[in-house]
């Protein structure tokens, strides 16, 4: 038994294919891409603020307003010592600093900050309670905010503890 070529046949394989091509190729509704990063504003009623003074053995409220455009993800603060002059700052105006020493018992703090999910604005505040024995002097908070998307903003205050 020969196979015969079949025109017909042939036409509708071929037309059946471009059909597959065609309708695979279509575009489809596609979420709309974060490309925006947080925001951290710097309100009055924010705490700490650039060269603001922390006591040793006392607690303290750190407050901050954050928001993004699509959704809050994480939120992160540091505190750590300063003695070397080192540089995070992303404010305007500096503070008087120490003269550069080395550590003994410097303070370090890292702390997740919770934000429910589906936040596109966010207070937040967190009792810090700061250790009496630790070294006075300069030091940094770190804020860090990451939306879903995975954009980072960092604010980095220089504050003193005394």
């Amino acid at each position: 038994m020969k196979n015969k070529f079949n025109p017909k046949k042939t036409g509708y394989l071929i037309l059946g294919l471009a059909m597959v091509f065609l309708l695979s190729n279509c575009k489809k509704e596609t979420e709309e891409i974060d490309t925006s990063y947080p925001e951290i504003f710097a309100s009055a009623s924010a705490f700490p603020q650039q060269c603001s003074i922390i006591k040793r053995g006392e607690s303290f409220t750190f407050k901050a307003q954050v928001s993004d455009n699509v959704e809050l993800g994480s939120m992160s603060i540091d505190i750590h010592h300063n003695f070397d002059h080192h540089s995070h700052s992303t404010e305007v105006n500096s503070c008087n600093m120490e003269a550069i020493k080395n550590p003994v018992k410097p303070y370090l703090l890292i702390r997740e900050i919770n934000i429910p999910a589906g936040q596109k604005n966010y207070e937040t505040t967190a009792t810090i309670n700061v250790p009496a024995d630790i070294d006075p002097g300069d030091y940094h908070f770190l804020i860090r905010i990451t939306d879903k998307a995975g954009w980072q903003t960092i604010k980095g205050i220089s504050i003193k503890i005394n």
